[in-house]
């Protein structure tokens, strides 16, 4: 008899539970267990944690003792950094970029702090995927802005894009005492910030060593939800010959979703190295032997020479008319009494022998198959029967120990970099990354790599598209770390960790148009998206209103107000000002944008027209009638361009209000000024 309750409890929506969800899906960290008088474990939600989190730091917050762990020296500073907006901006560069205006790709160069802050707006939950690997903390320095307060101003000196005023960079090695706390520092109020970013079905995948894996769980657990954790890979990627008393041979990789509540039930993947290989050698086989035996005897002759290099796949060794196969037994039944009735073979004519549990299907649906020619039978009776699963079907599954040597990462960029012996320490193989990464990012989906080193994660995703015709985008973030003067990369006239990672996205990307070109892929390539849109983190183009102190003379407080009449950096293109416009407005930087004629006046068009900018010094109720016709979601100006006529601009502010009078708000203009 059915033990499922199916009567409905008779009570109306717990509007409390439904409210204390939203909040662990907002907030996971501020939910604590403790234990009451009795003993009894009960889940409690940190008020003041989450007054901190949403801004207002009070007293009682501000009071508590910091300890190692979870509420490490620092953390307080953390929280208070992932609430200062940045104000600077990210400067386009065209002469560094790939195929600028029709990419949806990005390479951002700058601290990825600062340039997570100014991806909030613009790519608010619309990451799929994030894979990061960041510092390991292995005792070699890491650098991050000493002042968390300074981030951009620190970051502006070391990138040289500002003059020194006697602030320092701080350092981590093993040897100093903060030697964890100044890690989880760095890290903390990266991973909250990334957590933003992504989709509700979202995922991030991070790689990690020895030194912290405990540590980034723990840290993990609070800002994604333990309840979230769907894993850990471990990548074994060496072997270690020195003798030790155990050789290390393995990193791993966290995965956390986002909510794991909306994640698809299963995660398989069409894309396979092997499969491929063996679908090829299929094709040509099949077309070239029409007779069954000359084509069974060819494709094992190949798989025989061959076998070693077919793993995981080295079970598909038949092949016929509908390409190559393996034996599977999915015609016997898992676990509990099956189907019973006899299957004759073909030769012996004799019933073969009966599966412990019997069979799967029932007898009509294995007359089916067998007229299909589905089941695969042994030389004779005594062998169980298996049923046909061809190539064509096979799904990858993402397995929990991944065997990829991690030398061929420098492998990959030798290809690229033939000229410089190594380009970059230890960069993660692009078949390393495309084990994981196609099962996760489907067409149009969008991949984050905020600590994009070497970009193989941007390489990995070329490499994707050019083997299954699908576009995937990427932003890749990378501070312009100063290269070693000694090194190879320098000699050949690189500066920058950055600036070599650029040149590598370009090769990769010109090497995948040639492969395509040259036809050594049978993939659909048809509007590939293989380039990369460059900005690189700059403070703003616009001077930003101080507030004057109190005890300012009346000269200081003019020039002041002077500076803020005219507070657009003069050396500023229009397009500079454009893509600060379009970061600081929500729109996305890769937003197609075109240059139309209105009344007279040039006008940047973003986003099919939902978005219009009018960058040029002067406006006039001609353009602003001229927008009104377009109806745009929104129009911005500058508002110097209104020459202090105070007459014109309220009459702008009032027709655009009249134009929105009864009108939904998507059917508005939002019409501001800078």
């Amino acid at each position: 008899m059915s033990t499922v309750n199916t009567q409905m409890n008779g009570q109306s929506l717990d509007i409390a539970e439904k409210r204390r969800k939203e909040l662990e899906q907002l907030f996971p960290g501020i939910f604590t267990e403790t234990r009451n008088d009795q003993g009894e474990l009960k889940v409690t939600i940190d008020l003041e944690r989450l007054k901190a989190e949403l801004g207002e730091f009070t007293d009682i917050y501000d009071s508590r003792r910091e300890r190692y762990g979870m509420d490490w020296p620092g953390k307080r500073d953390c929280l208070r950094l992932i609430q200062q907006p940045s104000t600077a901006t990210l400067k386009p560069c065209r002469e560094e970029s790939v195929d600028f205006d029709t990419t949806e790709n990005l390479f951002i160069e700058g601290d990825n702090l600062e340039v997570l802050k100014l991806l909030q707006k613009s790519y608010y939950g619309k990451v799929k995927m994030i894979y990061i690997d960041p510092p390991y903390n292995t005792g070699k320095e890491f650098i991050y802005p000493d002042n968390f307060s300074e981030s951009l101003d620190t970051y502006l000196q070391y990138a040289g894009l500002k003059d020194s005023e006697g602030r320092t960079f701080s350092t981590n090695t093993a040897n100093e005492g903060r030697f964890h706390t100044k890690w989880l520092n760095m890290m903390y109020p990266r991973l909250y910030l990334a957590r933003n970013l992504l989709r509700e079905d979202g995922v991030i995948f991070i790689s990690i060593d020895d030194n912290e894996v405990e540590n980034l769980r723990r840290m993990c657990d609070e800002i994604f939800g333990e309840e979230n954790l769907l894993g850990t890979i471990v990548w074994k990627n060496a072997t270690d010959n020195n003798p030790t008393n155990i050789a290390v041979e393995h990193e791993y990789v966290h995965v956390y979703s986002k909510n794991r509540s909306v994640l698809e039930s299963e995660w398989k993947s069409h894309v396979s190295d092997v499969k491929r290989i063996i679908e090829k050698v299929s094709l040509e086989l099949t077309s070239k032997y029409r007779d069954r035996d000359q084509l069974t005897d060819a494709y094992s002759t190949w798989f025989r020479a061959n076998k070693n290099q077919l793993w995981p796949l080295d079970g598909y060794k038949f092949i016929d008319e509908g390409g190559v196969y393996a034996g599977i037994r999915g015609v016997h039944n898992p676990g509990k009494e099956g189907y019973r009735y006899d299957v004759i073979h073909p030769v012996t004519k004799k019933p073969c022998k009966e599966p412990l549990m019997g069979y799967r299907f029932p007898r009509e649906t294995m007359d089916q198959l067998l007229a299909n020619d589905k089941i695969i039978f042994g030389n004779d009776e005594s062998k169980l029967i298996e049923l046909k699963s061809y190539i064509s079907d096979f799904k990858e599954k993402l397995s929990s120990v991944i065997d990829i040597d991690n030398r061929s990462g420098a492998y990959d960029v030798r290809a690229l970099f033939p000229e410089i012996r190594t380009a970059f320490e230890n960069p993660k193989p692009v078949k390393f990354l495309n084990s994981f990464f196609p099962f996760l990012l489907k067409e149009g989906d969008m991949m984050l790599d905020f600590f994009a080193g070497s970009c193989s994660s941007g390489d990995a995703i070329f490499q994707l598209a050019k083997r299954d015709g699908v576009n995937r985008h990427f932003i890749l973030v990378q501070l312009p770390e100063i290269l070693d003067e000694k090194s190879d990369a320098y000699k050949q006239g690189y500066r920058t960790i950055s600036g070599i990672s650029m040149e590598r996205l370009r090769r990769a990307s010109a090497a995948v148009r040639s492969e395509i070109a040259g036809g050594l892929d049978f993939g659909q390539h048809a509007d590939l998206d293989l380039g990369f849109k460059v900005l690189k983190l700059n403070q703003s183009n616009f001077k930003l209103w101080q507030a004057p102190a109190k005890d300012v003379s009346d000269e200081e407080l003019l020039e002041q107000m002077e500076l803020n009449v005219d507070h657009i950096d003069p050396n500023a293109s229009q397009e500079d000002l454009l893509y600060e416009l379009l970061i600081k407005a929500g729109v996305m930087p890769t937003e197609k944008v075109e240059q139309v004629e209105l009344a007279g006046h040039t006008v940047f068009s973003v986003a099919e027209g939902s978005l219009l900018v009018h960058l040029e010094d002067d406006i006039d109720q001609a353009l602003i009638d001229a927008v009104l016709a377009k109806a745009p979601g929104q129009f911005i100006c500058l508002d110097k361009a209104f020459h202090g006529n105070d007459q014109l601009k309220t009459n702008a502010v009032k027709t655009f209000e009249a134009f929105n009078q009864g009108k939904e708000k998507i059917d508005q203009i939002d019409f501001k000024t800078v």
